[in-house]
């Protein structure tokens, strides 16, 4: 089993856009909250006062809430909780490239549907291979790396058909960025799907992926099932606070993820006119399908600058600071230019 790699470091002179993280500094009440924070007792372990929050903005019980560090510590909690050897756990592929791992580490066995010919999740051919194996079913909207969403509609079809003894987890860790209004969001599902959970994040449009802190809600059975599958103290004192100083001031930093956006679909735009064929990014990425031509193309946007994560068969780019729009550009119409004349696999070979 390869371990999990983040995403390379950048050089001084070059962009790292290869994590898919936010760009923009931490808030000033967000770091006064991190300088108040203790270091010499635990943290609560309970994560009581965040908990609180999110459930008053929810209009949840606390009970509902389960608290880890980052949605992909949550992952692995319930999928430990719910399969063990000879279950079988769900997802499509291409998807967040943590699920094999999280599933095999469980003990489980990994059953992958592939995505739909324009990188979307086909949700009636997954819940067709559902068998009396089957514990868990990731469901990634917007799936990483593709950015594409899974509709309402699709999920409520596909919730139907799925059998519910099974637990069914709806990674949304991208969801802040999702304007277009057919996209489903869990939250509001949650009293009509006993077995579904949602799983949320800070560190994409809140800005703290350095501290490591996510939430999941659900029925509270559920997440109690989590809680005795969790490393306990696991979400420190300075995530915590960090959390809700975020909540306070979630306006402006809702206003960065408007930003950020923006400059994604002018990015999308962009590269479809110089002839790229990808779909609609909805996360704080875009998704470059190169194929057997990835090592090349990771390799000329790392020559002019930019660091992007090179994942087999394609290419994902974060959306990053606006100063790398044109380095990025340059690179993307060399590769794309390499791609449709050959000289891609012929540099290769």
């Amino acid at each position: 089993m390869a371990p999990y790699r983040q995403g390379k470091p950048a050089a001084a002179d070059a962009f790292k856009l290869s994590s898919n993280e936010n760009p923009f500094e931490p808030l000033p009440a967000v770091l006064a909250a991190i300088a108040g924070a203790t270091v010499n007792r635990y943290p609560d372990a309970s994560a009581a006062e965040l908990r609180g929050r999110l459930a008053e903005k929810y209009s949840v019980t606390p009970e509902q809430i389960h608290v880890g560090s980052g949605s992909v510590a949550l992952l692995a909690q319930f999928i430990a909780a719910a399969a063990s050897p000879g279950d079988e756990v769900m997802y499509s592929w291409r998807s967040f490239e943590a699920y094999p791992n999280l599933v095999t580490v469980a003990g489980a066995t990994s059953v992958t549907v592939p995505n739909t010919a324009d990188h979307r999740h086909d949700l009636p051919a997954m819940a067709a291979a559902v068998t009396d194996k089957t514990r868990v079913i990731l469901v990634c909207s917007p799936n990483n790396p593709t950015g594409a969403i899974v509709t309402l509609d699709e999920f409520e079809r596909f919730m139907a058909l799925v059998p519910s003894t099974v637990l069914v987890l709806l990674d949304e860790a991208y969801i802040e960025f999702v304007s277009d209004p057919s996209a489903v969001r869990g939250i509001p599902l949650l009293t009509t799907y006993p077995n579904l959970v949602v799983l949320r994040t800070f560190s994409k449009a809140y800005g703290l992926a350095g501290l490591r802190v996510g939430y999941a809600i659900g029925a509270e059975y559920l997440m109690d099932a989590a809680r005795a599958a969790a490393i306990p103290l696991s979400v420190i004192d300075h995530a915590q606070r960090a959390a809700i100083a975020s909540l306070d001031y979630e306006d402006e930093l809702f206003d960065r993820v408007a930003q950020i956006s923006e400059l994604r679909d002018s990015l999308w735009q962009a590269l479809r006119e110089q002839g790229w064929d990808i779909p609609r990014p909805h996360g704080n990425f875009l998704w470059l399908p190169t194929g057997a031509d990835t090592a090349m193309a990771a390799a000329v946007f790392a020559r002019n600058g930019i660091v992007v994560r090179a994942l087999g068969d394609g290419v994902r780019v974060s959306v990053g600071e606006s100063a790398a729009v044109d380095k990025l550009l340059t690179s993307s119409a060399e590769v794309v230019h390499n791609l449709r004349t050959g000289a891609a696999r012929a540099t290769l070979d």
